[in-house]
C-alpha cells in the first residue's frame, strides 16, 4: 500500500509539473516554449526512430559510472571509517582531490582517454566516487564503539562485523550520497555528450537546438528528466528494501 501511495505522489508531481509548464507556455506564447502536449505528441512520433538509441547510450554511461563508483567507493569508505590507519592515509588525498570541480578534468580525460565512452563514464565515476567514500566513512564513524563489543566477545571476524554492523549502519548515508551526486552526474553527463559523440541525450538536445527544432529539443529534455526520475526512483526503492528498519 505504501508503495502504491508513493506512485500516486509521483503521478501528482508529474501532473503539477506539466500544469505549470502549460501555464508558462500559454503566458509566453512563443515557439521557444511549446505546449507540453505538443512535445508529448512529438516524443511519441520520434522516440523509436531518433531518441531511443540516445537515451540508451546515456543510461548505459550513467549506470556504468555509478556501478564502478559504488564498487570502488563503498569498500574504501568502510575501511576508512573502521580502520584509523586507512583514514589517516587516505583522508588527505580525498580532501585534496574532492573539492576539484570534476568538469575541470574533462580536457585532461579527453587527452588521456579520447572522446569515447571511457571519458564519459570516468567523469560520472569521479563525481559519485568521492560522495560515496566520504558518506560511507562518516556513517561507519558514527557507530558507537560499544556496538562492536558483543561481536568481539563472541570471536567475530572482520567479515562478520562488516555484514552485521558496518554495512547496515552505513547504507542510509550511502543512499543519501547517491541522491546528492546523481543530479550533478546527470548534468556533467549532458555536458560531456556534447563533445566527440553522435549518441547520447546531450548530443540529441544540442543538435535539436542548433537546428532550431524546439519540439525535439524539449522531447530530449523530457527523456533526460525521465532518466533521472528512473534513477532516483530506483534508489528510493532499494533504500526501502535494504534499509527497511527505517520505515517501520
Amino acid at each position: 500500500m505504501k508503495e502504491n501511495r508513493l506512485g500516486v505522489w509521483y503521478l501528482y508531481g508529474i501532473m503539477i509539473f506539466f500544469a505549470l509548464w502549460h501555464g508558462l507556455a500559454g503566458w509566453v506564447e512563443l515557439p521557444i516554449i511549446p505546449y507540453p502536449w505538443r512535445v508529448i505528441v512529438n516524443l511519441y512520433d520520434v522516440f523509436a526512430a531518433k531518441i531511443a538509441i540516445h537515451s540508451l547510450y546515456s543510461l548505459w554511461r550513467m549506470m556504468a559510472g555509478m556501478c564502478l563508483a559504488v564498487a570502488a567507493g563503498f569498500p574504501i569508505g568502510l575501511c576508512m571509517g573502521y580502520f584509523p590507519g586507512w583514514d589517516r592515509t587516505l583522508a588527505p588525498l580525498v580532501y585534496l582531490t574532492y573539492p576539484i570541480p570534476k568538469i575541470a578534468l574533462l580536457p585532461v580525460m579527453m587527452l588521456i582517454f579520447g572522446l569515447g565512452d571511457v571519458t564519459k563514464i570516468l567523469m560520472i565515476f569521479l563525481i559519485i566516487l568521492f560522495q560515496v567514500v566520504v558518506a560511507v566513512r562518516d556513517g561507519v564513524k558514527s557507530i558507537p564503539k560499544e556496538t562492536y563489543y558483543p561481536l568481539y566477545s563472541l570471536g567475530a571476524e572482520f567479515k562478520d562485523i562488516v555484514r552485521d554492523i558496518l554495512v547496515p549502519a552505513s547504507l542510509p548515508y550511502f543512499f543519501t550520497s547517491l541522491r546528492v551526486a546523481m543530479a550533478t552526474a546527470i548534468a556533467v553527463l549532458f555536458f560531456t555528450e556534447t563533445f566527440g559523440t553522435q549518441y547520447g541525450m546531450g548530443y540529441f538536445i544540442m543538435d535539436a537546438w542548433m537546428r532550431v527544432n524546439y519540439l525535439e529539443m524539449y522531447s530530449g529534455i523530457v527523456i533526460l528528466s525521465g532518466i533521472g526520475l528512473i534513477l532516483f526512483g530506483t534508489i528510493d526503492y532499494l533504500e526501502k528494501k535494504l534499509c527497511y528498519w527505517q520505515y517501520k
